[in-house]
């Protein structure tokens, strides 16, 4: 028996949005297979509520749905032959409202020995499938969409994941190309839906969400870090150690350089296909976080130091 979404997700036929989206995270926090390891059941039950919620969460496919059931949601499926073979059904074509009977839909064989109109039609219309007509195809299954979490590092660098289906088969390699970034979207095919008359299996569509670093951040292919330096390298220059995707390097602190002054490493960010960004080094002077009277005197003579007062300057 088909599954009714709406009891699957536990709401009305009439829900909105908004509860639809709550119902499903409350089940899916439930039934996640990383809260029920081994739990086959558990498994099969958060697989059908995910099917139900990426049906009813898309306005096209929940009108589908709500006129022709999951038949409606298959690939290829023709909304208006279908409307027109079943408004046709209570009307026949010699009668006002006369049930077709069997001559209705077997009518006379056409040029090459079929029926037109009738049970072959039917199926090539809904489907879309084409063909010799009278002969049912396979269908693809329905692809299903999901979401993966990669590390910030592996997102740069690339990597392989392995991956637990929700059906509790065997576990899939994935791999993330270098350079992907938040959205991308990786395809594995024959990962989704099973098909229906011996069709194949849908495609399995994993959306990337790359988790933050603690120090880079990242805006397309650049990669930006604020470095910490201390008073004595800003203000007579020095040589530091920088880390990158690549490795360390040793960059060149300014003499007199300021906090948030920006130094530029070409080529030195996100590498993907045959583009490479750059690395933006962000200066921030980083002073004790304690008391004493030598970090006071020392702080005081700096002051004594600065001509004016270092906001005159700044306006709106």
């Amino acid at each position: 028996m088909a599954a009714d979404f709406y009891k699957e997700l536990g709401v009305s036929r009439t829900a909105s949005d908004d509860e639809l989206k709550k119902a499903y995270r409350k089940l899916a926090a439930q039934l996640h297979p990383d809260k029920n390891p081994g739990d086959k059941k558990a498994e099969a039950r958060f697989k059908v509520v995910n099917r139900a919620y990426q049906a009813l969460s898309d306005k096209e496919k929940r009108s589908l749905y709500d006129e022709f059931g999951e038949e409606g949601l298959r690939e290829g499926f023709n909304a208006q032959a279908a409307r027109a073979y079943r408004d046709g059904r209570g009307a026949g074509p010699r009668g006002r409202g006369r049930a077709p009977n069997i001559e209705d839909l077997f009518s006379t064989p056409g040029a090459a020995g079929e029926a037109p109109g009738g049970i072959g039609d039917l199926f090539g219309d809904l489907f879309s499938r084409g063909g010799r007509r009278g002969a049912s195809s396979g269908m693809k299954g329905s692809d299903i969409a999901s979401e993966v979490s990669v590390d910030f590092i592996s997102a740069l660098r690339g990597a392989e994941l392995k991956l637990r289906l929700q059906d509790g088969g065997e576990d899939i390699t994935v791999r993330v190309p270098p350079g992907a970034g938040n959205g991308d979207k990786v395809r594995i095919a024959g990962q989704g839906a099973p098909g229906s008359f011996g069709g194949p299996a849908g495609d399995l569509l994993l959306s990337i969400r790359v988790t933050k670093h603690p120090f880079f951040e990242r805006s397309g292919l650049d990669l930006y870090l604020d470095l910490p330096i201390t008073a004595g390298e800003a203000h007579r220059g020095a040589k530091v150690r920088v880390p990158t995707p690549d490795g360390a390097i040793t960059l060149t602190v300014p003499k007199h350089a300021q906090s948030g002054q920006v130094a530029r490493l070409k080529g030195r960010g996100v590498k993907r296909k045959n583009e490479t960004g750059d690395l933006f080094i962000r200066f921030q002077i980083k002073l004790p976080a304690i008391d004493s009277d030598e970090i006071e005197a020392a702080v005081k003579t700096l002051e004594d130091a600065m001509a004016g007062d270092v906001r005159a300057d700044v306006h709106f």
